[in-house]
């Protein structure tokens, strides 16, 4: 009876001590670990890849954001603000229907098929705006000029990058709006345009908010 109690109190006391080395050794250690080479190594996407404008924090490079103006009484979506680059349709995006206490951003993709009747008259809808928007005097947007990106979502809804493409298509709009030569705003895309990542993995990319920043800035000087 003695030996059967002492076996099984070694045994607990042999969980316990396995229990606490693992808790230390992963719980304490390892986080502290991953976390201090982070923070040395790339302490920017550590923090989440924030980007500041004028020494405050606007916003992260991984996570687009929208350009629009107020709502005007009766509306139930902002027209958009011209005088911005726009980044990609975010159609994807849900509702925030559980927690109500905050204006919450949610992603996700439209996941509408193909041959959706719905996600065609979207595209259809997107690409009449792109045209019309970006058609200023002395400059008409033809409709084979229109790329993917700019009349579809991504699959998170909050892809923070366009394509060259269209950026590029919006440089007679941003410069008619903001009393800027083309000249001058086509030297701000092709700045910050980034090529393709170790040279051939995937394809160039404009960080929409690093542009408007940018943009800002140039608009602040003129």
């Amino acid at each position: 009876m003695n030996n059967s109690v002492s076996n099984t109190a070694r045994l607990l006391w042999a969980g316990l001590r396995a229990l606490l080395v693992l808790t230390l050794v992963t719980g304490v250690v390892y986080p502290l670990v991953v976390t201090g080479i982070a923070q040395g190594i790339f302490p920017g996407k550590a923090n989440g890849s924030e980007i500041k404008s004028e020494g405050k924090v606007v916003g992260s490079s991984l996570i687009g954001q929208s350009y629009n103006l107020p709502l005007k009484k009766g509306q139930e979506t902002p027209d958009p603000d011209l005088k911005w680059f726009q980044g990609r349709p975010q159609n994807g995006l849900g509702a925030n229907s559980i927690n109500t206490q905050y204006s919450l951003i949610l992603s996700g993709a439209t996941n509408l098929s193909a041959d959706s009747k719905v996600l065609l008259q979207q595209v259809k809808d997107a690409k009449a705006a792109v045209i019309k928007d970006n058609s200023v005097p002395g400059y008409t947007v033809k409709a084979s000029q229109v790329p993917a990106d700019a009349v579809t979502s991504s699959g998170s809804g909050l892809d923070p990058d366009i394509s060259p493409a269209y950026a590029d298509l919006q440089v007679h709009r941003i410069a008619e709006k903001n009393g800027l030569s083309v000249a001058q705003v086509q030297k701000l895309v092709d700045e910050h345009t980034d090529g393709r990542t170790l040279g051939f993995i995937g394809e160039p990319t404009v960080n929409v908010l690093e542009l408007n920043i940018a943009l800002k800035s140039l608009v602040t000087k003129s």
